[in-house]
């Protein structure tokens, strides 16, 4: 969501801030701004509605620079998207705050600040923060001491950095619920709510933790915890070439990543040193936790949630381990009768997902034995908070619509369910076989995504369609929701995916020839079923799309269009199908003219609820 970006340095930093800004551009958002202390000690900004590219042509015709600033995009919660409504917000030119997150007791807090005299220009929540700062510093607080004082009256999530006129080398920031790391420099120091924001000028960070509150000046780093005790947070070096974004051959961020699965899928299961899955690969202590494991909790939000429901299947059926599949909102909020033995797996790409990381810290049943995460982003707080983790190679991800992370977390999901399968009902053959075709894979993805000119040509049929309905069976029903999830995201076609099974039970009365009907189609034990229900469709008029393999003899007649699918192990069918449903969701798209990296209304780090 929201994306914070703050500097303090000996050197000139409006080009850092506007870095920082374009690196965050993946996460959405919907108009940005940048405020600094000149050289006169006074607050400059610009705020715009739009890309960071239009904030940056505001800042060549009118350059606002200085050696101290933050920056920030914004995604819209409370107050319409507008550049008054756009961060940084301002209290009478002193004070200037960014802020991520949800301030839950914003109107009570403004009742009270309008009774003193204050004036609002926003609709935002965030407004009170900046005006309650102002009312500490005025009784001759310090930033520092000020900012503890007013998160102490917020409830909800946050991250929030602030700059003041009258002390033009400090950056004070505070986290709750919202992620924040401190980027370490010589001569400089930066915060953001991502490492990657500040990767082009620093490879140490510091990452806070919940209820920390923290002064950055050019020379220092002070950090108090909630309690204000003074902290030494460690500093943690990320070590690697800085991984390029750029678009190369690739018209669209969503194609670039796509057609990068079949390395970070080979890339995601090379951890298995000798080709094994040991315990260590989940993280230190893992076996001893494994061993006490009699069922699975899966939660997580999404694709991610998607990702969970095939694993399910695996755990379930290759591993005999009962598994249950939760979304993190659902689970937080519910009472629960949790079996003992329990794992609780929580899955988020970000890392951040602020659901998902409020059900892991909800979780203190005693009947769970641990917790994993599988994540794309090492020292995220859902890597921190877990007792065990699995970080998929997926790389970044830019676009909105998630696609390599989404087939790597099932990468990961195999290589769990062969770890705990030793302890089930899974034998050696079986997990040596699973291993095997495991390397087989990328070869299989890179063969789905020469199936593209065809899958654009089929896409040709949906641009006009409002609607549409994904089929699947078994471990397949999971792939068609991840299908419908991707046409709805990025096409703003309505799509819904239903067991196909469940036709006869309601959705037959939706089809007619205005209604494509999308089918995944592998060879497994449950084609004789499907086809059944595929007749059903086209005997009412529908519009069938049958991504089939190629030994199941479906043949194209008149409103049925067949996509031959390559023949491969049903345990990596999943994995192929869904490059195939991404490559359809992202052709109409373009077809349609729509934002593909950048889907209207959705962010790609949701870190509020």
């Amino acid at each position: 969501m929201c994306g914070i970006v703050a500097a303090t340095a000996r050197r000139e930093v409006s080009e850092i801030l506007l870095e920082g800004l374009r690196r965050l551009e993946y996460r959405g958002y919907d108009s940005a701004g940048i405020a600094l202390i000149d050289a006169e000690q006074s607050l400059k900004l610009h705020k715009e509605m739009g890309k960071v590219s239009v904030l940056e042509a505001a800042q060549q015709q009118q350059p606002v620079t200085g050696r101290i600033g933050i920056a920030h995009t914004r995604w819209a919660t409370h107050g319409v998207p507008s550049a008054v409504n756009a961060h940084p917000h301002l209290s009478r030119e002193r004070l200037a705050i960014v802020h991520n997150g949800i301030i839950e007791n914003h109107q009570a807090l403004r009742d009270e600040l309008i009774a003193q005299g204050y004036e609002f220009l926003s609709e935002t929540d965030t407004e009170v923060i900046v005006h309650l700062l102002h009312r500490a510093v005025g009784t001759g607080a310090g930033l520092f001491e000020a900012m503890r004082s007013v998160v102490a009256r917020l409830q909800g999530a946050y991250a929030i950095a602030a700059i003041d006129r009258e002390n033009p080398e400090q950056v004070v920031a505070a986290r709750e619920g919202s992620p924040l790391v401190v980027g370490v420099g010589i001569g400089e120091n930066f915060l953001a709510s991502d490492q990657m924001a500040l990767r082009q000028v620093t490879d140490r960070f510091v990452f806070l933790d919940e209820g920390d509150v923290v002064c950055i000046s050019p020379d220092t780093i002070s950090v108090v915890d909630a309690e204000g005790v003074k902290q030494q947070r460690q500093t943690t070096r990320i070590s690697g070439a800085l991984e390029s974004v750029e678009l190369g051959e690739f018209e669209h961020y969503m194609l670039k990543e796509i057609h990068e699965q079949p390395r970070a899928l080979a890339q995601t299961f090379a951890v298995a040193e000798g080709h094994r899955v040991d315990d260590s690969l989940f993280g230190e202590g893992a076996g001893a936790i494994f061993d006490q494991v009699s069922s699975v909790q899966i939660v997580a939000c999404g694709t991610s949630y998607h990702a969970g429901l095939v694993a399910r299947y695996w755990l379930e059926d290759l591993a005999g381990i009962p598994c249950e599949v939760e979304i993190a909102s659902e689970f937080r909020y519910r009472r629960r009768a949790q079996h003992p033995g329990t794992l609780l797996v929580t899955v988020s790409q970000s890392g951040e997902t602020a659901d998902t990381l409020a059900a892991l810290r909800d979780a203190t049943d005693p009947a769970f034995v641990g917790s994993l995460v599988i994540a794309n982003v090492d020292n995220s707080s859902l890597v921190r908070e877990s007792d065990l983790m699995f970080l998929t190679q997926a790389g970044t991800e830019i676009g909105v619509a998630s696609t390599k992370a989404f087939t790597t977390q099932l990468v990961a999901f195999l290589m769990l369910t062969i770890a705990l399968g030793r302890r089930g009902t899974m034998d050696s053959a079986k997990s040596d076989e699973l291993v095997n075709v495991l390397h087989d894979l990328p070869g299989l993805v890179e063969q789905t995504l020469q199936l593209d000119a065809g899958i654009k040509r089929m896409a040709e049929s949906f641009i006009q369609k409002h609607h549409a309905l994904f089929l699947g069976r078994g471990v397949h029903y999971p792939i068609a929701m991840e299908g419908a999830l991707k046409l709805k995201e990025i096409s703003y076609i309505h799509a819904e995916a239903y067991a196909a099974g469940e036709l006869k039970h309601g959705p037959l009365a939706l089809v007619d020839d205005d209604m494509p009907v999308v089918a995944v189609a592998p060879g497994d034990e449950l084609m004789e079923k499907l086809r059944s229900n595929l007749e059903e469709v086209r005997s009412r008029g529908g519009e069938l799309y049958v991504f089939a393999d190629r030994a199941a003899d479906f043949q194209d007649s008149p409103r049925v269009h067949v996509l031959p699918m390559p023949s491969c192990p049903d345990v990596l069918a999943p994995v192929t199908y869904t490059v195939a449903l991404q490559l359809l969701s992202y052709h109409v798209a373009v077809q349609k003219g729509t934002d593909v990296d950048k889907p209207r209304n959705l962010a790609k780090s949701v870190t509020v609820e």
